[in-house]
């Protein structure tokens, strides 16, 4: 026996690893023979005879190696480079080897003399060196995974604490900070370096990223300078990563991410623990209370790092299991959707950490557990997941079965995720896809074929999945189809870009960032931890009302520019959760409607009478609006508070009018109406307030009386959601009176039209609540040239002797929307005379044809969706009205203003029953297309770019089928309506 030892020992059976390796097949045994051959050649190169002998007589861990080297790339190519490796093995088994690089590495921060440049080299060596020989112990079943992961993190614990203190070091040669102790460079140097993830729980993978959070105290006794200390630790954590990551000659450390810092889109690299501190307990988010479990402090000041830590306790471990914590554990699930779907789990192309029943999912059970019960149980706060697997059985949190399964499935799933890194040395945690890559797989973890191998994976998968699933089967479900949707951190989770494109986004990474702003709190309306909770819970149902839209990546957008501008978020976000169509109606306005998006993100205090449960039972009728007018407008007496109370009312009533048409609750003819009340009210008040304001300063004229009369759409009760409006100033006064009271008389002319100036001011300049209206004065007598206000005498004068007739036909829309009701009264006699004076037809037809044919050819439609230019459009149907009302053709009792009421009410023997129907039903459809692109554009309509959600509203509007349809029928429409223009304004009887 002891011959047969020593024989063993002479091949270099036992000593190479400490014990004889497990048996690894290669994936072609040709290739691995030839691999040795070269590996062999390599080593004769350089001198290493011993190596080159102790290959050459074969073995067991000859043979070990040489598979190894076929199924790992890395090895191989790690082994090419530097025989070395392999030679050191001949004295010192693996295992003490590694023991001895770690030992090296922590030496080489507290080497005085070393450059950086030296410094670089020497620990891409020991840590090349250490990773393949960790490697090489894990494939040879020497190391299980939980000494893989303790190895792996060991040495990134001594890379980072090497390179802090050389740092440190440097600092305080350059005189930039004032060590206690040079040959101890970290102790109370202030500069807290904690480790997150795996790292921090001594559970690095092979390949990972060290995730690391940099911060500092600027009271530490080594900082000479508290003011420079951001500037300095912020380039010392720059120049951590650099050594660390940056890729050389001699390779690389460790991939360094600092994206798990508070908001790391806007913050230094390095930190100060007061602001960090403030962050945490103010706008920390459930994810960074569950990344806080793991967090551990890994170099620099340590005893500092211990402390921060501990002044976090409360933030992440709640004295009670009250509702806030269970609502943050269903909150963080939401974002890591818990499949429980059924059917077969595909292996090839899995990814083991974040897939079904993989390492997150395990993990995350953990956490969850923790979050609850470590605020009572201190056993429950550590940072490794097997080991509170077992506190948790302890405690009784969870069963011994469920312990035992979970833990042997976590270390299965780090046993395949090592191989899947060791083939290549790179970051990725999914399975191949071919059939060779799984044979690969297979082999490297001692199974005889991809088959077998695949059998008990998907079996471990199935088992985390059923532990997992079964943990929140009582949460509450806002959605349950939306899919992966994972938003903490910093980098974008596959599974949930996926998700997000299947939910219509077409920029899911872009889609990504967006939403981390939300979590990160920078809005005002996201800044209290109870919003964001509400955000987070309310965020899958969100992106799929957005995704209805059918423009996902624009509603969104809109969202986010309106959560901007909210002063407070909670009472919207609950009331969004607990009303899904209020939710709908969001997207939509998000999707279909950039006017109205732009309008409340502008103002977002509108959206607020969403909060009204009346509003669609309410119509928005005059007697409503009046009504609300009074009470919003009550107590307030300063001249510039109610200007801004109308423009805030205004505001918001025009949005819920638009709400109420968008949602069907009113046709577009109510919502003309109920735009032009509003209008009247407003500008009607804006009137009495300037009136008021004016006459301080300059008194009142004797027997004063002033009057608005609308014109246009105002006029006619037609006004939509971006109308400006026409009107004309009218006055009276006594003839004895000269000039104005007050101490600043002024003669009545001018009086008026500084009046008319202030009111036009006062109603379209530009302030912080916007603006009330634009105003249009151009159909005033005389037009620009003519003044702004207009005395009645002038204008009955002007009406009678001088205008022309397209003014008059402009006239049979006007009507007096605001003034003293006496005067108001008079103006519209005055009105009703003129228009029922005596016409001949065809003088008056012949000039309307005129004028068509003039407009027309100045300002030709922009397309077949310009309703109002467009041949057989808008304008053709007012002219025929206007033309009918001129030349008294016009049945029933008293004048209308109203286009559409005037066509319903054509003469008979102006135009026969068929000729008025058409032109009424072609009237009703203009008025709701315009009603709604108005409310949602705000700009004309593309026709090769229709939102979808538009396109379904102007179907609605129109009742058409679809979008073909409706463009077939406006042909149609416009078409007749032309026919019938030219036909009863030339008299023919076809035409009636």
């Amino acid at each position: 026996m002891a011959k047969a030892a020593a024989a063993k020992e002479a091949a270099g059976e036992g000593n190479w690893f400490g014990a004889v390796p497990a048996r690894l097949v290669p994936l072609d045994a040709g290739a691995a023979k030839a691999e040795l051959a070269d590996l062999i050649s390599n080593a004769d190169e350089v001198g290493l005879d011993g190596l080159v002998a102790d290959l050459s007589r074969g073995g067991a861990t000859v043979d070990f190696l040489a598979a190894a080297l076929d199924l790992s790339p890395f090895l191989r190519d790690s082994m090419r480079r530097a025989p070395q490796i392999l030679d050191h093995l001949r004295a010192v088994p693996a295992p003490k080897r590694i023991d001895a690089i770690l030992k090296e590495v922590e030496a080489l921060g507290r080497a005085p003399e070393i450059s950086e440049a030296r410094l670089m080299a020497e620990l891409r060596r020991m840590k090349t060196e250490a990773h393949a020989l960790i490697a090489l112990c894990d494939l040879a079943r020497v190391f299980d995974a939980e000494t893989t992961v303790r190895r792996l993190s060991r040495l990134a614990d001594a890379a980072i604490g090497a390179a802090v203190s050389f740092l440190l070091r440097d600092a305080h040669n350059q005189g930039k900070i004032a060590l206690r102790d040079p040959s101890d460079p970290s102790k109370e140097s202030g500069w807290i370096l904690l480790a997150m993830g795996k790292l921090g729980a001594h559970e690095l993978n092979f390949s990972s990223d060290i995730d690391l959070i940099s911060f500092f105290d600027p009271e530490a006794r080594a900082i000479t300078d508290p003011y420079e200390a951001n500037e300095l630790f912020a380039r010392l954590t720059r120049r951590l990563v650099r050594i660390l990551q940056d890729r050389t000659e001699d390779g690389y450390v460790f991939r360094t991410d600092l994206r798990l810092r508070p908001d790391p889109g806007s913050t230094p690299l390095a930190i100060p623990v007061s602001a960090a501190l403030h962050y945490y307990e103010s706008r920390g988010q459930n994810w960074e209370r569950a990344a806080m479990i793991k967090a551990r402090p890994v170099a620099g000041d340590i005893e500092a790092g211990s402390a921060f830590l501990a002044e976090l306790k409360p933030y992440v471990w709640r004295k009670y299991m009250d509702f806030a914590a269970i609502a943050d554990v269903h909150s963080i699930k939401r974002q890591i959707h818990a499949h429980k779907g059924h059917g077969d789990i595909a292996v090839k192309g899995h990814n083991v950490k974040l897939g079904r029943g993989g390492i997150r999912e395990i993990e995350f059970f953990v956490q969850t557990q923790q979050l609850i019960a470590g605020g009572r149980f201190q056993e429950l706060r550590g940072r490794e997941t097997v080991a509170m697997l077992g506190e948790l059985a302890n405690r009784g949190w969870i069963s011994p079965e469920a312990r035992d399964a979970l833990a042997k499935q976590y270390w299965f799933l780090r046993d395949v995720e090592h191989a899947i890194q060791m083939v290549a040395d790179e970051q990725t945690h999914l399975l191949p896809e071919d059939d060779e890559g799984l044979e690969r797989i297979a082999h490297m973890r001692g199974y005889k074929d991809a088959a077998s191998f695949s059998a008990d994976f998907r079996t471990s998968l199935q088992v985390v999945e059923s532990h997992y699933a079964a943990l929140f089967e009582s949460a509450p479900q806002l959605s349950t189809d939306v899919g992966n949707l994972v938003f903490t951190g910093d980098v974008d989770d596959p599974d949930t870009l996926q998700t997000l494109s299947q939910l219509g986004f077409e920029r899911p990474s872009d889609i990504c960032r967006v939403i981390r702003t939300w979590h990160f709190g920078r809005y005002r309306a996201t800044q209290s931890a109870e919003a964001r909770e509400r955000l987070t819970e309310l965020t899958p149902a969100l992106l799929q009302a957005f995704g209805n839209t059918r423009r996902a990546d624009e509603a969104l957008m809109r969202f986010d520019a309106f959560l901007a501008g909210l002063p407070a978020g909670i009472q919207l976000f609950s009331l969004l959760q607990s009303n899904p169509a209020l939710l709908n109606l969001l997207a939509m306005i998000m999707g279909a409607a950039p006017r109205l998006a732009a309008i409340i993100t502008k103002r977002p205090h509108v959206f607020d009478g969403l909060l009204d449960p009346m509003l669609m039972a309410e119509l928005p009728d005059r007697r409503y609006l009046a009504g609300r007018l009074g009470a919003f407008l009550e107590g307030v007496s300063l001249h510039e508070e109610i200007l801004d109370r109308l423009r805030i009312f205004a505001a918001e009533q025009k949005f819920l009018i638009g709400i109420r048409l968008l949602t069907g609750a009113i046709d577009a003819t109510r919502a003309g109406k109920a735009f032009s009340d509003l209008a009247d009210l407003t500008i009607g008040a804006a009137l009495e307030a300037v009136r008021a304001e004016f006459s301080i300063r300059h008194g009142r004229v004797a027997g004063e009386k002033v009057a608005l009369l609308g014109m246009g759409k105002l006029g006619s009760h037609e006004l939509t959601a971006g109308s400006d409006v026409d009107m004309i100033l009218l006055y009276d006064h006594s003839d004895a009176a000269e000039e104005s009271g007050g101490e600043k008389p002024l003669a009545p002319a001018l009086y008026f039209t500084r009046l008319t100036q202030r009111l036009i001011a006062a109603v379209s300049a530009p302030t912080a609540e916007g603006v009330l209206y634009e105003i249009d004065l151009r159909l005033r007598p005389s037009g620009n040239k003519g003044p702004v206000a207009t005395h009645i005498a002038s204008f009955r004068k002007y009406q009678r002797e001088e205008a022309e007739t397209w003014e008059h036909m402009a006239l049979t829309r006007a009507r007096v929307v605001a003034g003293d009701a006496d005067f108001a009264a008079a103006i519209e006699k005055e009105v009703a005379s003129v228009v029922a004076a005596p016409r001949d037809f065809a003088s008056v037809a012949r000039e309307a044809r005129q004028m068509r044919a003039l407009i027309q050819k100045e300002k030709p439609p922009a397309d077949e969706w310009d309703l109002k230019l467009v041949p057989g459009g808008l304008i053709d149907l007012e002219f025929i009205a206007q033309v009918a009302s001129l030349i008294d053709r016009v049945d029933g009792d008293g004048r209308t203003t109203a286009t559409a009421e005037v066509l319903r009410r054509l003469a008979d023997d102006f135009a026969g029953p068929q000729v008025r129907g058409d032109l009424f039903e072609a009237h009703r459809l203009y008025t709701g297309l315009t009603q709604v692109m108005r409310l949602c554009l705000t700009g004309n309509l593309d026709p090769a770019d229709i939102p979808p959600g538009l396109s379904d509203l102007l179907i609605r509007s129109a009742d058409a089928p679809d979008i073909a349809v409706l463009r077939a029928l406006l042909k149609d429409t416009t078409g007749n309506v032309r026919k019938h223009f030219d036909g009863l304004l030339t008299g023919k009887s076809a035409a009636r």
